[in-house]
């Protein structure tokens, strides 16, 4: 039986484990790690990554969206990304007429491809070390609000000379919890047309079961072209633009991948706390993921429910429920991972070693004794407040498309500059694209109740307090939803006829879904926000001077700062994975894996029936290895 490798774009992929010096590495210092990429067989130069003088394999990078990574593949701006960062463009084209979750999308002809209003791609240009410019001035000064007001002047400073005269972006982020700081220099394009996406069944194959794991079966990708004016600038849509013509692309090879083989991630990271204190891991492991997968599972569970009963609902949520459990999936994987790893021993056992160090030395404890005694302090004081704080924002500020429309009708009346009629209209057309009353009504009511059980009554507003106190609660929070102009497209729509600025406004103050969540939010910034923020400064103080203390120690070896969505590189060769003892996965899976699966009861293990057909067929084309 032949079998087809489904990792086709190897670029993307880091299949089983990464041998290699852990990191997630600045592209512009790769010159410290080139003999050990070249050892593991790399065959390119540093020049070759990143160059600000050459073509290089950074122009053919960008930064996707809000926080994806895709790649140029073609001289015509041809761009590959995830499936499921195109997730989101993919479901608003999407209606029961043109299912494109369910059937996927092949853009036949330019004239074919569909805008993705809101979507953008940003290149880098140039990246460069500007700590001592950022910094400059800062050691005469006294108090920690002056220094960090002379860091913020500094950096308006530096961006703006940096892009005077062009139609460049320039950003300034902190590297090692702000001892070092780097300037970002983009070119963002904002007409970015969707080209072609398969079918869920295949780029969204697994479905939550399979996400974060290994092995994986996902057909994982979506396909965009980047446009822009005559002269290859961007430019806002018009039928005028061209395919964008970039300094670099990527050749695809489908050869597939053997054991040992060099291969390298390049691309965007969210974001990683490889320098966290014990506690902080601790309160990960033992609050914040536990809560938020709590939270998220009385979400998921409503929209799941509502999803596999009615196929619009399905589609009108798909990348909503998608956008809820990918976190909710993460941190369960996270969680295992810790768990697994010991790490918050493993934590304590490099703080001992730290406080080893430090004892060594009689400038050192002046400089750093303090840091172990105050991160534990702080600690146990913010916890409550960082459990509070999740909550809030898990089901109240991110819980229901009601607080979606409470947020811009909030600016909206509260916002001088003019009340734009056209743009209310725009806005409202795009929510009640994707809005059920009941599944939202059912999300708020189990929200706001979860939120009351769970936390300090300290933080709670009086409004919620009495709501809960009446002798059906659930009843109450029913009718201010189902009673509020909010959540009624039609309702809504009468009232912003001929309505002014503060028409709207008084008639949203009277309205009680309304008024519950502006004293909700009241709280968080009242009760909560205050003191988190002061505690949370304090430890972030501790730990850029912890940080500070840990790169002099390790003076000399090779550091990586985390990831903080800049461009990284990491490393390594393709090897298979060892899980647990006794257990070990292959670095490919295959298409015999996919039909292993198959089952047409459940929508994420529906596999099509053309796929269906080219594996009894052995139809695998050109994308078949020589050893079947």
């Amino acid at each position: 039986m032949k079998r087809i490798y489904t990792f086709l774009f190897v670029f993307f992929l880091l299949t089983g484990s990464l041998f290699a010096r852990e990191g997630m590495w600045i592209p512009t210092l790769l010159n410290k790690n080139i003999d050990e990429m070249q050892q593991m067989g790399f065959q390119l130069s540093v020049e070759d990554i990143y160059s600000i003088n050459q073509s290089s394999m950074k122009d053919a990078i960008v930064f996707f969206g809000r926080g994806c990574t895709g790649e140029l593949i073609s001289p015509d701006g041809l761009m590959i990304t995830n499936h499921h960062c195109g997730f989101g463009q993919i479901q608003q084209h999407s209606s029961l007429e043109n299912d494109y979750l369910t059937d996927g999308f092949w853009a036949m002809n330019r004239d074919e491809e569909l805008l993705n209003e809101g979507l953008s791609v940003t290149f880098l240009l140039e990246m460069r070390d500007v700590t001592d410019q950022v910094l400059e001035g800062s050691c005469m000064l006294e108090t920690d609000e002056e220094v960090q007001d002379l860091i913020r002047a500094n950096i308006s400073q530096i961006t703006s000379n940096a892009i005077e005269d062009t139609h460049y972006n320039a950003e300034i982020k902190p590297i090692f919890h702000g001892n070092q700081y780097y300037l970002y220099l983009t070119e963002k394009f904002t007409d970015v047309r969707l080209v072609g996406a398969p079918p869920s069944a295949i780029g969204k194959f697994g479905g939550d079961t399979d996400n974060w794991m290994w092995p994986r079966h996902t057909g994982d990708f979506a396909l965009f072209r980047i446009y822009a004016d005559k002269d290859n600038k961007p430019a806002d849509y018009s039928l005028d633009n061209v395919p964008y013509k970039p300094r670099h692309y990527f050749p695809i090879n489908i050869s597939g991948v053997n054991e040992g083989d060099f291969t390298m991630v390049f691309g965007y990271p969210g974001s990683t706390q490889q320098y966290l204190y014990s506690d902080a891991v601790r309160l990960l492991l033992e609050m914040q993921y536990p809560d938020g997968i709590a939270i998220r599972d009385v979400k998921l569970d409503i929209m799941r429910e509502a999803m596999e009963a009615d196929r619009q609902t399905r589609i009108q949520y798909a990348a909503k429920y998608a956008s809820t459990s990918n976190a909710w999936k993460k941190w369960d994987g996270e969680i295992r991972g810790l768990r697994r790893l010991n790490a918050v021993n493993v934590k304590i056992d490099e703080e001992k070693e730290f406080a080893q160090w430090v004892a060594q030395n009689e400038e050192r404890k002046e400089k750093y004794g303090g840091i172990l005694s105050a991160f534990d302090s702080l600690y146990k004081q913010i916890e409550p407040y960082r459990q509070a704080k999740l909550y809030f924002e898990e089901t109240i500020m991110r819980g229901t498309d009601a607080y979606r429309l409470y947020s811009f009708y909030g600016r909206t009346v509260n916002d001088h500059s003019g009340f734009d009629t056209d743009a209310i209209e725009r806005f409202n057309e795009n929510h009640f694209k994707d809005y059920r009353f009941d599944l939202d009504r059912d999300v708020f009511v189990a929200l706001v109740q979860k939120l009351y059980n769970d936390i300090d009554e300290r933080f709670l507003p009086d409004v919620l307090l009495n709501l809960m106190s009446k002798r059906n609660p659930m009843e109450a929070l029913d009718k201010i939803y189902s009673n509020s102009i909010l959540t009624h497209a039609v309702e809504l729509e009468k009232t912003l006829h001929d309505a002014s600025r503060e028409k709207l406004k008084k008639q949203l103050e009277r309205d009680d879904l309304y008024r519950f969540y502006a004293e909700m939010i009241d709280a968080y910034y009242q009760n909560l926000m205050p003191r988190y923020s002061e505690l949370s400064g304090l430890i972030d103080k501790t730990q850029k001077k912890y940080m500070a203390a840990l790169l002099e120690m390790h003076s000399g070896e090779m550091l990586y700062p985390d990831a903080n969505l800049t461009l990284r590189v990491s490393y390594g060769q393709v090897e298979g994975y060892e899980p647990a003892n006794g257990v070990y996965y292959r670095h490919y899976t295959t298409l015999e894996g996919i039909m292993q699966k198959d089952n047409p009861e459940i929508y994420d293990y529906n596999v099509p029936e053309r796929l269906r057909e080219l594996y009894s067929e052995g139809n695998y084309g050109e994308y078949a290895k020589n050893n079947g």
